[in-house]
Parts: structure tokens; sequence; C-alpha cells
């Protein structure tokens, strides 16, 4: 962003408006004499700022000194008192020296009501800065950083001048010179969102008022111009105006007041009589205006008619093209859409040029039934004038009405074809609508039928799993009374002995035979073990129960 030297008038008043006497004059002699901190608008806090001494007032500014800084540098040859020293209570802010640059600042946004205050000492509290900026103007918030500076918003745009006069400065905290008790403080403008919104509703809010004030000028009825009083020289300046083009419907509307208010007498009727000799006159120059018009206009007609022939043979030009594509060798090799489109644009060629062969038709008629009774042969006295003039205004009413019936079709004609286009569209939306359904249901038809099938599975699916639940329940009843039985028997069983126990525990048990129940202890071998006893022909086989060891 561009940046600029800037630093406000110490005594509220506008540097580039002031010369070198200027300046001299305008500075009181303050030496000596205590001022309070003022924060009116465009005034500098620290102008006139108490006495020297005094630690709750700011250093007192005196007329010696003088040194060139401020707006431009030197070269605007402006001469500004120095800064001093200012005295607070828990720090001191020292002026740059005469020779330093002055800083520099960034262009002013508008409506600033917020500084942003930079190169602050690691050691600056909200206390300090809220002493050394209070007295700019009445301050609205200060926004501290942990960063080293901080931001400061003021109630009024033109408490930032009077802060930004402090860039620059050196400021010092309990007379310290560490690096985290002392430094140069930077002030400059800073961008706020709150300012630029404020600024905003402010310029619209004088936007709405304009606009309110343009409305009601808008709508304010200008009132005429006051009629003039009759006398013997307005009368003659009147008949002038009734001559003239451009004045003569006011000099009309002036007549007629002055006849209305009874303005007319004996001794100046003759100037009325003459004004309105002057307005009677003017008849004749609006025939002959009229004649002139009406010559144009019969010349246009004309020029329309032989224009309007070209025009229809250029639509027999355009029906015969239709007529040709309708011919069946061509018209099966456009498509359906295609079709209904040159049936429509053949259809509306039509129309047009049957309303154009109606007017041209209805045109000519008038033009017979308008030949006049003077250029006739055949003259008729009194009545059969009349009857003439009957007819004519008869067919004028006719006329009339046969426009107003032709203004009436072309609107119908129009408003079906909108209608036609309407329902058409309609129409179509309605197809591709009944498409996206047939396709959806297409779908949700092979989605019940997949479930269906999917259904159907899981059913038999669940029937085995039942069926072999139901036989796993049986295996695991068989193989606790089995385990039982054996348990009771520690030396062994048979085979038979195991089956006749079990048909006793329950019927259902007596379907299966004994090598069934072998062959299921024999896939348990860590329950159920097989054991032979005996020699030869007293060799048997027993069955143990294992479970345990």
């Amino acid at each position: 962003m561009p940046s600029n030297n800037y630093y406000p008038a110490p005594w509220g008043m506008n540097p580039m408006d002031m010369s070198l006497n200027s300046v001299a004059t305008a500075l009181p002699v303050t030496s000596g004499i205590e001022m309070g901190p003022s924060t009116s608008s465009g005034m500098n806090p620290y102008a006139y700022m108490g006495m020297s001494g005094d630690g709750s007032m700011y250093g007192m500014m005196g007329m010696g000194n003088y040194c060139q800084y401020g707006i431009g540098g030197a070269e605007t040859g402006i001469i500004f008192p120095p800064k001093e020293i200012i005295t607070l209570t828990k720090s001191v802010m020292y002026p740059p020296e005469p020779k330093d640059k002055p800083p520099t600042v960034r262009d002013r946004p508008l409506g600033c009501r917020t500084i942003f205050v930079g190169g602050l000492p690691e050691k600056t509290t909200e206390e300090i800065i809220r002493e050394i900026f209070e007295r700019c103007g009445e301050i609205s918030v200060i926004r501290m950083s942990k960063k080293n500076f901080c931001h400061i918003r003021f109630t009024e745009e033109c408490h930032v001048d009077n802060a930004i006069y402090l860039s620059g400065y050196k400021l010092k905290i309990e007379n310290k010179d560490d690096a985290a008790y002392c430094n140069r403080v930077h002030v400059d403008f800073a961008n706020a969102r709150d300012d630029q919104y404020e600024y905003e509703c402010r310029q619209r809010k004088a936007q709405r008022e304009a606009r309110h004030k343009e409305e009601q000028e808008a709508y304010r009825v200008p009132t005429p111009p006051p009629v003039v009083q009759y006398s013997d020289h307005e009368a003659t300046i009147l008949g002038e105006k009734l001559r003239g083009e451009d004045t003569f419907q006011e000099a009309v509307s002036i007549l007629i007041t002055w006849l209305e208010r009874g303005e007319c007498s004996k001794r100046n009727a003759g100037y009325f009589y003459s004004m309105i000799q002057s307005t009677n006159s003017r008849i004749r120059r609006l025939m002959i205006e009229k004649r002139k018009y009406e010559d144009e206009v019969n010349k246009a007609k004309i020029m329309l008619k032989q224009q309007m022939q070209g025009i229809l043979l250029q639509f027999n030009e355009i029906g015969k093209v239709f007529s040709a594509a309708s011919l069946q060798k061509v018209w099966d090799h456009f498509t359906k859409a295609q079709r209904k489109n040159i049936e429509m644009w053949k259809k509306q060629t039509e129309e047009i040029k049957n309303a154009y062969l109606e007017e041209v038709l209805n045109d000519r008629i008038e033009d017979e039934m308008d030949v006049s009774d003077d250029d006739s042969p055949n003259q008729l006295p009194g009545k059969g004038r009349n009857d003439e003039l009957e007819l004519q205004e008869e067919l004028s009413k006719l006329k009339e009405e046969c426009d107003s019936l032709k203004c009436q079709l072309e609107a119908s004609q129009n408003e079906l074809m909108v209608v036609r286009s309407e329902i058409d569209q309609k129409r179509d939306n309605a197809d591709h609508q009944v498409q996206s359904l047939k396709q959806a249901l297409q779908g949700l038809q092979h989605e019940i039928l997949s479930l269906n099938q999917k259904r159907v599975k899981d059913e038999a699916e669940l029937k085995e799993l039942r069926i072999s639940l139901s036989n796993i329940q049986n295996e695991a009843r068989l193989i606790g009374l089995i385990s039982t039985f054996l348990n009771v028997h520690p030396f062994g069983a048979s085979i038979d002995h195991i089956c006749s126990y079990l048909h006793q525990i329950d019927c259902t048990v007596r379907a299966r035979g004994a090598r069934d129940v072998e062959s299921l202890m024999k896939h348990f071998p860590l329950i159920f073990k097989e054991v032979s006893t005996g020699i030869g022909a007293s060799l048997e086989k027993k069955w143990t129960f294992s479970g345990f060891k």
C-alpha cells in the first residue's frame, strides 16, 4: 500500500492551508499558562498541555526552536513547533530527533477509527497504553497482543489524527533503558472491519435519504405558471405569440383564460377580435399541414403495397418449399419432431399469407368505397348525399370493428401457439417422466425377483439348519445318556447293553441301531474309548467313558 509522510498540525489547523506568516499569528504565546487537554475535532491534545514540571500533565510547548519537519518534509517550506518530552505517571515519551526521517503511514481507510501501535516494549501494560492515548480522544476499546503491538479504537475519527502525532516517539517505562522497558513506538492507521462496516452503513443511509428526497421531488406535481393579468401591452405580446409555432399553445390557453374571466369589453374588443382572427388563421396552416401529411401517407401506402407484393412472392416461394418437403419420398426421411415442426411452420406461413391477402382485399374494397361523390358523374342531391354519409360512417365503424377483430384474432392465434407449445412441452415432460417411471418400475421388479429368490434360498438354508440342529440336539442327548451310563459302569459295557439301556430310557432312540450308536461313539474318541477283553472265543469288545482322563 502506498505511504506518505504525515503529521497533523499540533495546533488543530490544516497545515496545507497555512503560510509562514499565518503560523506565527496562529500560535498564541502559552509560556507560563496552564491549559487542559482538548479532544475536539482536529485538535492535537499535545499542543497545549500543562506546565513541563507537572507529572499528570504533558509538557509545555513554547514558541522557540522551530524546525522544518512535517507533511512532505522540508520541501513544503512549512515550519512546525518541535515535539516535546511527554512525562506520564509510569512512563516517559521522548520525541524523535529533528534530523530523523519522519515515520511513514499507510493511506487512511475510509471511516478509520482504529490505530495500530507497534514497537511496544515487553513490559508495556494496558494501563500505560490508556494513559498515553486517552488524551488523544475517548477510547472505545484496547486490544492488546502478546507480540509487542496493540490496536486502539476511538469513538470519533478525528481522534485518530491526534494519535498519529505520537508516531516515532520513544517510550521508556520506569526510566529504564533495557530492551524490555524501552523502544520506539510506531503508530499507523488500521484497516478494521468494524470501522468499514459502520462507514458503509452511514453511506447507505445517506444514499437512502438522497433517493427518498429524489422520489419526493419526482412525485411533486409542478404547479402551472400563473396567467398574466390583461393589459394592452400584454394583448399585443399575446397576438405575436399566437402567430408563432412554438408559443401558440401557451398563448391560446392565456386567451381562453382572459375570455372566461370576462376581460373583453367595448374598449378592448378590437384587441380580442384580432387575437381571435389570428387563432382562426391558424386553421389554414393546419389544413395545409394535413394535406402534406396525407400526401406522405399516400406515398407510404404505395411504397408499402410494392414492398408487400415482394413479401407475398417470398411467402409463395416459402410455401412451395414446405409443399416440396411434404412429398412422400422426402417426408419419410424426417423424424417425428422434425415433421411436427415442418407442419407447424407450414401452417403459420399459410395463416400469415391468408391474413395478408384478406388485408389487401379489404384495402381495395375500402379504396373503392372511399370514392367521393364529387368525382362520380351522377351526383345525387339532398337525401342521397345524407345516405351516402351514413353509409360512410357505417363503413368506418365496420372497418374499426374489423380491425379490432383482426387484432383479437392475432392475439388468439398467438395465445393458441403459446398454449400449443406449452402443451407440447408438458407432453414431452410427461413422456419423459413415464419413461423414467417405467425404468424405475422395471428395476424394482428385478429387485423384487432377486429378493424372492434370495428369500427362497434363505428359507431352504434355514430348514436345513433346523434339521441339522435337531440332529445335533439328539446326538448331544444320546452322548449325555451314554456318558451317564458308562460313568456308572467304569469297567465298560458292550454295545448291546448300551442300546438296551437307551431303549429303556427313551422310546425315540429305538429307531437307532447298534451300528448308529457305535458310529456316533467313534466320532468322539476323547469321550468314549473301545476296550477289548478276553482271549480267543471269549474275546469281547466294551466301551468305557474317558471324558475325565
